[in-house]
């Protein structure tokens, strides 16, 4: 039976903007006018018969319907892309495909390819930052870099780098309503991550305020956002106080774009694991991009300073 599906386009068009929230944000991506980006997801709206998202006047929000189609058309989009890349390209040749989460890729990671390019010229590396749980068994990928420190049989896991989570805000944010101490945080808008609350453990806005000794203070007020990414351009953009994780908010914090108000760091007990297979055909490659990542992850280190937490 022939398959009755949608253009490929308009997917690719709610994808996009599912993943950024944002018709401006995914016309960027995708190289088309915010206009264009509205009218392929409202033809798919029209062609499954169900609103995928309700259109706010603070922006884009999914619906249910939209939330749960979201990742399954993600993955779908990259195994397309997956299979194009092997038609053109082969499987040999300097290729190593790498698995990352969203947050991961578009915070650290991308902004560091330039510099991987430099350090290994005519290296073709390929990043995948699907949102759905690893599945080695199913994920075509040379190395994996995940926030589980999980053993597989027969893959070799090392830990790359752990993390803190401070409250990070726009330079702005902070003149205008000030912060000396965590007890000003009463006064402002708390963004929270919801990246956080699906890991067990995870400190969020709660725990560290418990930490630092914060009290009579809901901790739960303040809107939530899908993705750690999300959570610090809203904070960039001044609209609260974000739980920043040191990793993410590394560059952030670099060129200016945050700060980091107080020197008051919860340690997370959790952190980034490379995965790859031991006796991979591609061990060669693995272990050049694995050089390279574990130097770049100790320069970023070596800029924010000491991984333990500041006395409160």
């Amino acid at each position: 039976m022939p398959r009755k599906l949608p253009p490929l386009n308009a997917i690719r068009a709610f994808e996009a903007a599912g993943r950024h929230g944002s018709f401006a944000h995914a016309a960027l991506e995708l190289n088309v006018t915010p206009a264009a980006v509205s009218h392929q997801v409202k033809g798919l709206e029209e062609f499954l018969g169900i609103t995928l998202f309700d259109r706010l006047a603070r922006g884009l929000v999914l619906t249910d319907a939209g939330r749960a189609a979201l990742p399954a058309l993600r993955e779908g989009l990259d195994r397309v892309d997956e299979a194009f890349h092997q038609i053109t390209h082969g499987q040999s040749g300097h290729v190593l495909t790498v698995r990352v989460s969203p947050s991961f890729a578009a915070d650290w990671l991308v902004p560091r390819l330039g510099r991987f390019r430099d350090a290994v010229p005519g290296f073709d590396l390929r990043v995948r930052a699907p949102n759905n749980d690893i599945n080695l068994d199913k994920d075509v990928v040379d190395l994996v870099v995940a926030y589980h420190p999980t053993a597989y049989a027969g893959y070799r896991v090392e830990r790359l780098v752990m993390e803190e989570v401070f409250p990070v805000c726009a330079p702005g944010l902070a003149a205008a309503h000030p912060l000396h101490t965590p007890n000003d945080l009463r006064h402002h808008t708390l963004l929270h991550d919801e990246t956080m609350y699906r890991v067990r453990n995870f400190p969020d806005w709660p725990m560290w305020l418990d930490f630092a000794g914060v009290h009579g203070l809901d901790a739960q007020r303040g809107p939530r956002l899908s993705y750690s990414n999300l959570v610090q351009q809203a904070a960039v953009d001044g609209a609260g106080v974000a739980l920043g994780r040191s990793v993410l908010v590394a560059d952030a914090l670099a060129d200016g774009r945050l700060i980091k108000p107080f020197d008051v760091s919860y340690p997370a007990n959790f952190g980034y694991y490379v995965i790859s297979l031991i006796n991979s055909p591609n061990r060669d490659k693995i272990e050049l991009f694995c050089d390279w990542l574990f130097a770049e992850m100790g320069t970023t280190r070596a800029a924010r300073g000491a991984d333990s937490p500041s006395p409160v």
